[in-house]
């Protein structure tokens, strides 16, 4: 009965895991990946990025890549803004 029911178990998340990225390449959607330190980066091409904004603080920014195997990514990671002056 146990193995039954760690099979059932098993399968149902098994189904749950591949029904997300079926329903991203259906509507076209890019997830948005949160940075962090130490992260690794797999780019090929830098598609865009956000521009910065000319305020003094840290920001979100964003930037879409494609990686090695032609899966495009979309990142968000703080920046610093461009708006402080140095004096």
């Amino acid at each position: 009965m146990k193995a039954l029911a760690l099979l059932a178990l098993a399968g149902m998340s098994a189904f749950a895991l591949a029904e997300e990225p079926v329903e991203v390449a259906v509507t076209g959607e890019t997830v948005v990946e949160q940075y962090h330190y130490g992260m690794e980066l797999d780019i090929a091409r830098v598609i865009s990025r956000s521009e910065i904004p000319d305020v003094c603080g840290v920001v979100p920014a964003h930037m879409t890549y494609e990686d090695h195997q032609g899966k495009v990514h979309r990142l968000e990671y703080v920046v610093f803004g461009q708006g402080c002056s140095n004096g």
